[in-house]
């Protein structure tokens, strides 16, 4: 896949999640996660997988990212590349709840890099979340919610 990112920065980017998945907590389940996201600051936030013994509370690597990056970064930053990686060789697309709360920051064709069963794939993040949840909250082309929707 042809991407505005170099293919040097998308390989630091996967080492970066690598990284992040050594700091796995996931006694239950063994599988170990790491999330790297490229702002478009030209910062790097990371993340990883958080179990717990309730299943349902467990968060994953790339909301535990997310979270990081606007936790550090403010609520207007916007992802250039997303980069997944686990200590497990197994595929890890990421699930359909980290896609949907990506969807909130990224460009629209900002890489998306992660294994699957056949090694490591990049996707347009469009690609992997074509049909996203948005209820038209969104100023049109801004990637940003109305004040009305800002309410503190």
């Amino acid at each position: 896949m042809m991407t505005s990112l170099a293919q040097a920065a998308l390989d630091n980017l996967l080492e970066e999640a690598k990284k992040a998945a050594e700091n796995s907590y996931s006694p239950y389940s063994g599988f170990k996660v790491g999330a790297a996201l490229r702002l478009t600051n030209g910062k790097i936030a990371t993340g990883t997988n958080v179990e717990n013994v309730s299943y349902g509370m467990t968060i994953c690597a790339e909301r535990a990212a997310l979270v990081r990056a606007v936790s550090e970064f403010g609520p207007d930053i916007r992802i250039e590349a997303v980069a997944v990686a686990n200590l497990n060789s197994a595929a890890s697309p990421p699930c359909g709840a980290c896609r949907q709360m990506l969807a909130e920051f990224a460009e629209h064709d900002a890489p998306v890099v992660f294994p699957t069963a056949n090694g490591m794939r990049t996707m347009p993040f469009e690609q992997v979340l074509p049909l996203g949840f948005d209820m038209k909250l969104k100023r049109q082309g801004t990637g940003k919610r109305p004040e009305s929707a800002n309410r503190q």
